[in-house]
């Protein structure tokens, strides 16, 4: 039985949308399927989220910036947050595969200004105590970071592995290498 409860309506909507997008992407994704998996009209569904672009968007920053928070982040220790990064990814492959599709498909996804800010400068601070390598700037640090940790999921440039004891340490070890002051 489905409830008249705005809230529960928005959940149910966003799980189906994040199915559907997640197995189909934007293009494939149908508003009638996701609005029939949460037992929705697509007027509803519509008033919820807007338009089927605008649902994409907000699952896809919603799960984004899950894995995001969900990542503890230090300067004074890139190779554990690298390694916590790639478990994060490896444990929500729908997440990985939502912003492939996301990337493919050239939606822009507005980055948490705030919350990379505080990366930016406490990657900046590190460098100036010495740390950390200045000759990369923090943007690149952090691109750089972020491309290493998902080297093993499917946003990475090779296949997934299996060994996740050694892709850790590796992880761990080429961060360390890549960014600490030696």
């Amino acid at each position: 039985m489905r409830t008249r409860n705005p809230p529960e309506k928005r959940r149910r909507i966003f799980a189906a949308a994040t199915a559907d997008f997640s197995k189909h992407g934007i293009a494939g994704a149908r508003v009638d399927r996701i609005a029939a998996e949460a037992g929705v009209s697509k007027a509803q569904m519509y008033a919820y989220y807007g338009d089927k672009f605008a649902l994409f968007g907000a699952v896809v920053r919603a799960h984004a910036n899950a894995i995001v928070d969900e990542t503890p982040f230090t300067a004074e220790d890139l190779p554990g947050y690298a390694v916590a990064l790639y478990e994060a990814a490896r444990a929500r492959p729908d997440v990985i595969r939502l912003l492939i599709w996301a990337r493919l498909e050239c939606v822009e996804l507005p980055l948490d200004a705030d919350g990379l800010r505080a990366k930016l400068d406490a990657i900046a601070e590190a460098q100036a105590a010495g740390t950390l390598d200045p000759a990369i700037s923090p943007e690149n640090i952090l691109a750089l970071l972020s491309t290493m940790a998902l080297t093993w999921t499917a946003m990475g440039p090779l296949p997934t592995a299996a060994r996740h004891d050694e892709n850790q340490a590796a992880l761990r070890h080429a961060v360390a290498q890549a960014f600490e002051r030696h």
